[in-house]
C-alpha cells in the first residue's frame, strides 16, 4: 500500500463523528500548555481493544459553542474540513433533531480508492456529538466531539475516536497519517468557526 492509501484511509477516520469506550479523555497538562500557546493537541496511540488508533485532540476557538456546532454540523463545508472529503449528505434525520445519519466519500487524490462511510451521530446540542460507523469501508469506529464554553466568546473542542482503517496499511503508519490529518481537520475547524458571522 502506498503512504497516500494509507493517508486516505486516515483521513476518513480522522472526521467520522462516535462513543467513546470508557471515560471520557481530558487534555493533559502538556495538551493544555499546547492550547494555552494557541496550538492545536492530536495524539493517537494503539487500542487496547483492538481497534487501529485511539485518536484524542483538542483545540481552543475564538467563538461561541453555537458557532462552533454549527460548523461541525455542516456537511457542505466538510471539503473545508478536509480536502479529501469528496461529498458529505445526510441519509437519515430525527424529526426532533436528536440524530441523523451522514455517508461521506473521501478521495485522498486521483488514482486512489474512493472510501465511503455512513455513520450516525447523536446530539446534546451545543455539547457534543457521539458517533459510531454503521456500514462502508471502514470496518469500525465510534467517538465524540465534546464543546465546553470557554467564557462568553470561546470554545474548547475535545474530539475522541477509536478506528479501524478499511485498508491494511502498518499500524505505525495508520496512527502517523491519522494523528497528522486530526491536528489538520481541528486547525480547519477553528479556521472555519473564526471566519463565521456571530
Amino acid at each position: 500500500m502506498t503512504r497516500r492509501l494509507a493517508l486516505a484511509a486516515a483521513l476518513a477516520l480522522a472526521l467520522a463523528p462516535g462513543v467513546p469506550a470508557a471515560a471520557e479523555w481530558s487534555p493533559s497538562a502538556e495538551a493544555l500548555a499546547r492550547l494555552a500557546r494557541g496550538e492545536v493537541h492530536a495524539d493517537v496511540m494503539s487500542d487496547p481493544a483492538g481497534a487501529d488508533g485511539l485518536v484524542h485532540g483538542a483545540v481552543d476557538i475564538d467563538a461561541p459553542p453555537a458557532v462552533v456546532w454549527s460548523a461541525i454540523l455542516d456537511c457542505g463545508r466538510a471539503g473545508r474540513m478536509a480536502p479529501g472529503i469528496r461529498s458529505c449528505r445526510i441519509t437519515e434525520r430525527d424529526p426532533a433533531g436528536r440524530w441523523d445519519v451522514r455517508e461521506m466519500t473521501v478521495q485522498w487524490a486521483p488514482l486512489t480508492p474512493t472510501f465511503r462511510t455512513a455513520f450516525r451521530s447523536e446530539f446534546e446540542p451545543g455539547r457534543s456529538i457521539r458517533f459510531r460507523c454503521v456500514s462502508g469501508d471502514v470496518r469500525f469506529c465510534e467517538g465524540q466531539w465534546r464543546l465546553e464554553p470557554l467564557g462568553r466568546d470561546r470554545t474548547r473542542v475535545i474530539y475522541e475516536n477509536r478506528a479501524s482503517s478499511p485498508l491494511s496499511a502498518p499500524a505505525m503508519v495508520t496512527r502517523a497519517a491519522m494523528r497528522r490529518d486530526v491536528a489538520r481537520a481541528l486547525k480547519a475547524l477553528k479556521r472555519e468557526s473564526e471566519s463565521r458571522p456571530r
